[in-house]
């Protein structure tokens, strides 16, 4: 399983790690879908929104949600998680989709 670094500040020293599990998880629950408005802007109103989507989906769900507890421990709910950082964490996702895409293959 690999893992990421995101930067969290705009100065660099702040970082969190983001594990594949964890970009799977965004991906298994839609988690940025509809999640930034047409302005593109996020700001701490985007991350406050995520936090309770996340929020949203543990508490409805009757299966086990460990994948999102450990997404929300590990990374939305990081010490260091600002807007800023959930900026990154979206084109670390955006870039790691493409490069599934990429690896998946292609079916004649």
């Amino acid at each position: 399983m690999d893992t990421y670094t995101i930067q969290a500040n705009l100065s660099g020293t702040r970082r969190i790690t983001v594990s594949e599990t964890n970009l799977q998880t965004i991906e298994k629950y839609g988690l940025f879908r509809h999640l930034i408005d047409s302005n593109g802007i996020v700001d701490e109103t985007v991350l406050d929104k995520l936090k309770l989507n996340i929020r949203s989906l543990i508490a409805s769900r009757e299966e086990d949600t460990k994948d999102l507890l450990d997404l929300c421990i590990d990374v939305v709910y990081h010490k260091n998680m600002k807007a800023f950082g959930l900026q990154q964490l979206i084109r670390l996702y955006l870039d790691w989709l493409a490069q599934e895409d990429d690896e998946e293959p292609e079916e004649e």
